[in-house]
C-alpha cells in the first residue's frame, strides 16, 4: 500500500488485513511506524493496529520501522511480534531509505535489538539491495556475506534477502542462499523478491531448491519500495508462490478458500483508480 499516492481509508485497510489474518500466513507485514511525511500512506498505522482482530489466528504481526523511535512505538503494542528494519548494503540506498549511512544504520540495529529484547519482540532484518543495486555502489556476494555475518554476530536471527529493484536472477539467488544458509544454521533466511510478470517462477524455484523456506509476497504482486528508483517492479505475487508450493506438494498451511476471499477484498485497495 505504501506506494499508492491516494490515501486508502483506514477502515478499508483494516477490513483487508483482517481478511489476510484468516488465511493462515505465518506473518502479516501490516504497517510502518515511520515518518508520515516520508510515507503518508502509513500515517494511520496506530489506528489500523487497534482494529486488527487476532482472535482465532496464529498469524503474527510485523511492523516496519526506520529508526529507534519507531521501534520504541512498535514495541509498546502486545499485538506486534516482529519489528522489521531495512538494512541496505548499498550506502546510497540506505541514505535514501532511512536517512542514515550503513555505519549509522548498524548502530540503529544495535538499539533496536535492545528494544526487542526488553519487550519480547523479534527483529527481522531486510538486506535491501541484497542482489545488486543501480546506484554504482560496490556489490558482491562477499559484501553481502560480510554484513550477514556481522548481523548474525549481533544476534539477528531472521534475515530476508531483498531484491529491492528486481535485478536478481535464478543463478544469483541460488548462489547467495547456498553460500549464506550453511554457515548460519541459527538464522532463518527469507526471500523478499521483486519481479516482473514473465520471470517469477525460476526465481522462486531457485530459492526453494537452495534451502529458503521463508518468502515475502503480496497478493496480485502489487507494491514496491517508494524510496527505490522510479521504474518499479512489483512484489512477488502470493498466488505465484502458492502455485509453485502446490505444484511441489509443499504444505503451507494456507486456507485457499479464505485466500480467494482475501484476493476479492484486495480489489478495493489495489484497483485502477489508484
Amino acid at each position: 500500500m505504501q506506494g499508492i499516492p491516494d490515501f486508502i481509508p483506514t477502515n478499508q485497510k483494516v477490513e483487508y488485513i483482517n481478511a489476510l489474518l484468516r488465511v493462515g500466513f505465518d506473518t502479516i507485514d501490516f504497517g510502518s511506524f515511520v515518518s508520515s511525511k516520508a510515507i503518508p500512506q502509513m500515517s494511520d498505522t496506530p489506528e489500523v493496529l487497534k482494529s486488527l482482530d487476532l482472535e482465532g489466528t496464529k498469524t503474527k504481526l510485523l511492523a516496519i520501522v526506520a529508526n529507534q523511535r519507531g521501534a520504541e512505538i512498535a514495541a509498546e503494542s502486545e499485538k506486534i511480534s516482529y519489528i522489521g528494519y531495512p538494512f541496505s548494503i548499498s550506502e546510497t540506498f540506505q541514505l535514501r531509505n532511512t536517512n542514515a549511512t550503513i555505519t549509522e544504520s548498524l548502530e540503529r540495529v544495535r538499539d533496536i535489538i535492545h528494544i526487542c529484547f526488553q519487550n519480547n519482540k523479534e527483529l527481522v532484518i531486510y538486506i535491501s539491495m541484497g542482489f545488486g543495486n543501480p546506484y554504482g555502489d560496490l556489490w558482491s556476494v562477499e559484501i553481502c556475506q560480510k554484513w550477514v555475518d556481522t548481523l548474525a554476530d549481533l544476534g539477528v536471527r531472521i534475515m530476508a534477502l531483498s531484491d529491492t529493484i528486481g535485478v536478481a536472477t535464478p543463478d544469483s539467488i541460488a548462489y547467495l542462499f547456498k553460500h549464506l544458509i550453511p554457515p548460519h544454521p541459527e538464522v532463518e533466511f527469507g526471500a523478499h523478491l521483486h519481479t516482473q510478470p514473465h520471470n517469477w517462477k525460476p526465481k522462486i524455484m531457485a530459492a526453494i531448491e537452495s534451502g529458503c523456506t521463508r518468502f515475502d509476497a503480496a497478493i496480485r504482486g502489487f507494491g514496491g519500495c517508494p524510496m527505490a528508483k522510479d521504474e518499479l517492479t512489483g512484489n512477488m505475487a502470493t498466488e505465484n508462490i502458492l502455485s509453485v508450493t502446490n505444484e511441489l506438494q509443499l504444505d503451507t498451511g494456507i486456507d485457499m478458500t479464505k485466500f480467494n476471499l482475501a484476493i476479492e477484498k484486495s480489489h478495493m485497495i489495489f484497483n485502477p483508480l489508484h
